[in-house]
């Protein structure tokens, strides 16, 4: 499933094929039904690329209660997993190789991004499609999902597929499907973007990105969900649930309707947060933007 620059796929740069997942860990959960009867769970404990820079992003912020609301009550990352039971064993996973419209491209690297999914969203629009079953079934309930750790480039383009791939083994997929919850993108996490990082075998990969991820905290969804939003306000929301994340050090991404899809956060070398370069793009500061509660 390739990327195009539409918003749906919303990555001009690269034609990742899916996002999914969460940290494996239950946490209390409590539904809350919103408009059009969608519900979604949302934990107790309080605990799509489209593109262009999303910057100035506190303006009009403190428009409605309920964004204020949201900002008050940022979500730990781990209870974005709203209940993920890791399954007994994995599926096999198929290899993930280059191609003549994604080749292999062996260069330098100059920053990274994080890549983060709304998983209610990924469903809706995927939720039948081969492979979702243990995101979007299975009994399994997910918040932001981990998509990947991606390695950027000095420039405009970026390393890809540097190396042949192993096999990711399967203790290692099984410890990160509560993360990234599909055994085949973890294999092409790992085949397209990790081989790019010297040093790294897929258990030091994942651990790397996973801890990237388990630091991030989330403002409160479901408030979110029921305000006018845009763009600009919800990644101001996101900053301000971060210390040291500024509204401009992420991109939001929407899908062709302008429903929440995806989050990537700029990262240096050393994988601090750091200002997207334009090039990057991400939704405009004023684009509306919703957020699908989901219905189970």
């Amino acid at each position: 499933m390739n990327r195009s620059p539409s918003i749906f796929w919303p990555d001009q740069r690269r034609p990742d094929q899916r996002r999914f997942a969460e940290k494996g860990l239950l946490a209390p959960i409590m539904s809350a039904i919103g408009r059009s009867g969608r519900a979604v769970t949302i934990s107790a404990d309080s605990t799509s690329r489209a593109s262009m820079p999303v910057s100035g992003l506190r303006r009009g912020l403190a428009g409605t209660s309920l964004v204020a609301a949201a900002l008050a009550l940022p979500v730990a990352a781990q209870a974005q997993t709203y209940q993920c039971s890791a399954p007994s064993s994995v599926e096999r996973v198929r290899p993930d190789l280059p191609s003549d419209s994604q080749p292999k491209r062996d260069i330098p690297i100059g920053s990274y991004t994080l890549a983060i999914t709304w998983a209610p969203q990924y469903c809706r629009d995927n939720g039948s499609r081969t492979g979702s079953t243990f995101q979007c079934a299975a009994g399994n309930r997910f918040g932001f999902t981990l998509h990947g750790l991606w390695p950027d480039g000095i420039g405009k383009d970026w390393p890809q597929y540097c190396h042949d791939a192993e096999f990711v083994p399967p203790p290692v997929i099984k410890a990160h499907l509560c993360t990234t919850p599909s055994a085949q993108l973890l294999q092409h996490e790992w085949a397209k973007h990790g081989t790019c990082m010297p040093g790294y075998r897929p258990a030091k990969y994942f651990a790397q990105s996973a801890a990237l991820y388990g630091k991030l905290k989330f403002p409160n969804m479901d408030a979110l969900s029921r305000t006018s939003l845009t763009a600009g306000r919800f990644a101001a929301a996101m900053a301000s649930a971060n210390p040291g994340l500024k509204a401009d050090m992420m991109r939001v991404t929407a899908t062709k309707q302008g429903w929440l899809d995806e989050v990537w956060i700029c990262l240096d070398r050393r994988f601090r947060y750091r200002r997207c370069p334009v090039h990057q793009g991400g939704l405009a500061v004023g684009a509306p933007l919703e957020i699908w509660r989901g219905s189970r």
